[in-house]
Order: structure tokens, then C-alpha cells, then sequence
């Protein structure tokens, strides 16, 4: 069974701001979904593997097929052009994010990213940024409700979201509000959603090919890194550059040195 890249990370934006009204719905259901012998992090386990499952069979039969078939129409170069397109409006909410975190560098590089691909790099198409040393610092509205301290909840499943938690499923909201295509017409929204879709998941055939021979169970491969990296990103945020230590135990104290014989 391969798993679908939008159950690494929510990838793709919904057209419209569903979210709203799944998270209640998935809270709802969660409460006859949990168990006994439920994790403490993911305490809705059985509801999360019924939606990682149909977004798995959606993407096997759906998803993957469009992906390949995109790829083997549209050229490596033109790719990249529509790569570089999706990737200069995700540096509006970078800006955003990186500048309510208190991260004046990011947001200022983020900023400067997209002035000079939206202009040099005409309409974003040309990454000009990247080869003149401005780096892009990804963000979501979900890392910056965790860099204030909010903590993350139980994990979710979202139907064809992916992996998230309670506090990133709610900043998702908030993402969909950043994202410019959420303003356009209708019909150039939908056809730009869907051509990020099916270009995303180009992008991510082979990664996924790997992890479907890596994964013993796909689900629980993807669940514990989904809160490994969100976990890493917010500590590395705050200066921690090390990966961050989850155990709850104590460290042992240092044994004392033998005294060596004369």
C-alpha cells in the first residue's frame, strides 16, 4: 500500500474553507473513536486510520494515476516553470507567519523572494531568488501557534488533507485565508488548485514509492513523522538547532570516575 504525499504534509490547500466545518464534524466522531488503549497523542486512532485509509485509496486510484500521467505529458523544464509559479504565492503566508513569529530575517527575505520573482522572475514563474542567496523559510500559521505556546492536541486524519493535529487543522484556517488563489474567480481558482495538486504530487512520486517499501505500517510511519517534524520545526524556531528529546524520563546522572590503582 503506497501513502499518498498529502499524508506527510497538508500540501494542498482546499478551493474553498472546508475546515470549519470538518474540525467540529472530526471531534464529534472522535469521541465514539477513541479507546482504553488509545495513545496519549493520537487518542482517536481507529477514526484516523478510516480517513488515512480512504485517502490512501484516493490517491492509489486517483491521485498517483493524474500525477503520472502529467508527468510523462508536461516536460521536466515546464514543471519547474509551474513549480516556481505555486512556490512564489506560498511566500505570501511565509512573510506573514515568519513576521508573527518575531522572525525578522525570514519574513524580510520571504518578502524579498516574492518582490523579485513576481517581477524579474515574471509573475513567479523564474526563481530568481534562490540562485542570488535569499533562502525560502517555510511557514503556516499552524508553527506559529505553536512558537506562542499553544500546544498541538490530538492528531487527526483529515479527509483528503492528510495528517495534522487540532491546533494545525485550526491554522489551516487561517492559511486559506493568506493563500491569494483563494480570492480569484471560481473557475481560475479551481483550475490553479488543481493544477497544484496534480503538479505536488509529480513532484513527489518517487518519495512516495520509498516510503510504501520503507513502511511496515504506513500509518504509523506517517503519524510519528508528521509530530517528529512539527515538533523540530517549533523547537528550532525558538533556537534549538538540535533535534528536540520527546523521552519523559530523566537522564541518568554521570557515573563517577574509578579511581585508577597506583
Amino acid at each position: 500500500m503506497t501513502a499518498p504525499p498529502a499524508q506527510c504534509a497538508p500540501l494542498i490547500r482546499p478551493p474553498l474553507p472546508l475546515l470549519p466545518l470538518l474540525l467540529p464534524l472530526l471531534l464529534l466522531l472522535s469521541g465514539c473513536a477513541s479507546g482504553p488503549s488509545a495513545r496519549p497523542e493520537d487518542p482517536f486512532e481507529p477514526m484516523n486510520r478510516t480517513f488515512f485509509t480512504v485517502n490512501d485509496k484516493l490517491d492509489t486510484y486517483v491521485a498517483s494515476p493524474l500525477a503520472k500521467g502529467y508527468r510523462d505529458v508536461v516536460p521536466a523544464p515546464l514543471r519547474s516553470v509551474v513549480t516556481n509559479f505555486f512556490a512564489n504565492l506560498g511566500d505570501v503566508g511565509n512573510f506573514a507567519n515568519n513576521l508573527l513569529q518575531g522572525k525578522g530575517k525570514d519574513a524580510l527575505d520571504s518578502l524579498m523572494r516574492l518582490a523579485l520573482n513576481s517581477t524579474l522572475g515574471i509573475a513567479g514563474l523564474l526563481d530568481i531568488a534562490t540562485p542570488n542567496g535569499i533562502d525560502k523559510h517555510p511557514q503556516d500559521f499552524g508553527l506559529t501557534l505553536g512558537t506562542w505556546g499553544f500546544d498541538s492536541g490530538p492528531y487527526l486524519v483529515l479527509p483528503l488533507l492528510g495528517p495534522s493535529t487540532l491546533r494545525d487543522g485550526a491554522g489551516e484556517v487561517v492559511n486559506i485565508e493568506i493563500d491569494p488563489l483563494v480570492y480569484e474567480r471560481p473557475p481560475v481558482r479551481n483550475t490553479l488548485y488543481g493544477l497544484n495538486l496534480i503538479n505536488t504530487r509529480s513532484n513527489l512520486l518517487g518519495a512516495t514509492d520509498l516510503l510504501s517499501q520503507a513502511a511496515l505500517d504506513p500509518y504509523t510511519f506517517v503519524r510519528d513523522a508528521y509530530l517528529q517534524q512539527r515538533r523540530y520545526r517549533i523547537a528550532s524556531g525558538k533556537g534549538q538547532t538540535s533535534l528536540p528529546t520527546y523521552d519523559e524520563t530523566e537522564p541518568a546522572p554521570p557515573a563517577a570516575p574509578v579511581p585508577l590503582p597506583d
